[in-house]
């Protein structure tokens, strides 16, 4: 299999408060969704390259909740939570995805894994918000640095 420069694609509709995310990765739909539901292959990847990741709480079904903190130099600077509502081994995930600094702005996201040919995987993430202002929010805060890094980060996990 080859390793191709996968792009992220970030768009924020001006219709609806939605943020959707695109990407490819050169691996299977099933590693892909491992590396979603695994929590130790989850924390080697998400987020920033600058920070590493904690998993605080991890019971991925449906019905279950997660939890997890980021750190800097040993220092925890900042935490996320939610609910997994659906989890469709290597098709679907959705759940809910908070930051701890702004409880008001709890995201409904929507994961799908799509198969491609020659292996490879789309990654689609369509987050809904309450409003344009939280949503304006999450896009300010740097969100799309630390996907691309984190994306990154897993393309390295599932070569290796």
């Amino acid at each position: 299999m080859t390793t191709t420069k996968n792009e992220v694609e970030i768009k924020a509709d001006p219709q609806v408060p939605t943020i959707e995310i695109t990407r490819e990765f050169d691996a299977a739909p099933e590693q892909v969704f491992r590396a979603h539901v695994d929590p130790e292959l989850y924390a080697r990847w998400v987020g920033p390259h600058a920070l590493t990741t904690r998993v605080l709480k991890w019971d991925a079904r449906t019905g279950g909740e997660w939890a997890f903190a980021n750190d800097q130099d040993g220092r925890e600077v900042a935490s996320f939570y939610g609910s997994f509502h659906e989890i469709r081994a290597n098709e679907r995930i959705v759940w809910t995805f908070t930051f701890e600094g702004m409880p008001d702005g709890v995201s409904l996201e929507t994961v799908t894994f799509e198969e491609l040919p020659d292996g490879r995987t789309r990654l689609r993430v369509l987050s809904v918000v309450e409003s344009f202002e939280i949503r304006d929010a999450i896009l300010a805060s740097g969100m799309d640095s630390g996907v691309r890094e984190g994306y990154e980060s897993l393309d390295a996990l599932l070569a290796g």
